[in-house]
């Protein structure tokens, strides 16, 4: 699991704004931010310039988009939030906080979720953080500092034989999505251990 002080560059998809306290701050406190297509309309706003915006250029200001690093893609085979990643790994970043890619549009949401896989693939070390939780995705073993009571979902991608140390229900090999959703931290180091990549989704504790 991607620690703060290991994140290089932030991506800010267009889905909502975050809002929540570790959110914002991972945004404020790094210094490159790739914006996609029509977040850099809020971001800017707010007084903030990224290090560059990409897209198709459909959904930003005309007049920012005169003031910005602007990248154009027109490739409809991915998404800006893609076009965005691979422009972080061109640049030689791994390890890449993903903000914004939530809300909106539920099909957007999906999709940007389940792409956290395809970017782990790529050799890159991702997390999304959203007002609610962070996501990440694994690969045969993590281990990942927790706080007891913390809410922990599983999103299983075909993986075999699941285990799990520090949580409260044991885990199995889930075959639907909601199968591992739910389940809770007992311990304040969390472990689960498998043959194959799963997704981890952990709410933050209120």
């Amino acid at each position: 699991m991607l620690k703060l002080n290991e994140i290089e560059v932030v991506i800010l998809a267009e889905g909502d704004y975050p809002t929540h306290c570790l959110p914002l701050e991972i945004l404020n406190k790094c210094d490159k931010v790739i914006c996609c297509d029509g977040a850099a309309n809020t971001y800017i706003n707010i007084g903030k310039m990224p290090l560059a915006t990409i897209g198709d250029g459909d959904s930003i200001a005309p007049d920012l988009k005169a003031k910005l690093s602007f990248i154009q893609v027109d490739d409809q085979e991915t998404n800006d939030l893609t076009k965005a990643v691979n422009y972080a790994k061109d640049l030689g970043y791994k390890n890449i906080a993903i903000l914004g890619a939530t809300g909106k549009r539920e099909c957007h949401t999906i999709g940007n979720i389940s792409l956290l896989m395809e970017y782990k693939r790529m050799g890159l070390n991702v997390i999304m953080y959203t007002d609610y939780c962070s996501i990440f995705p694994c690969k045969d073993y993590i281990k990942f500092d927790s706080k007891i009571g913390e809410q922990v979902s599983i999103i299983n991608f075909g993986a075999k034989n699941l285990t799990s140390k520090g949580l409260k229900y044991p885990i199995y090999d889930f075959t639907a999505l909601w199968q591992g959703t739910l389940n809770e931290c007992i311990s304040e180091k969390c472990s689960i251990k498998a043959d194959g990549e799963f997704l981890i989704i952990l709410d933050y504790v209120s």
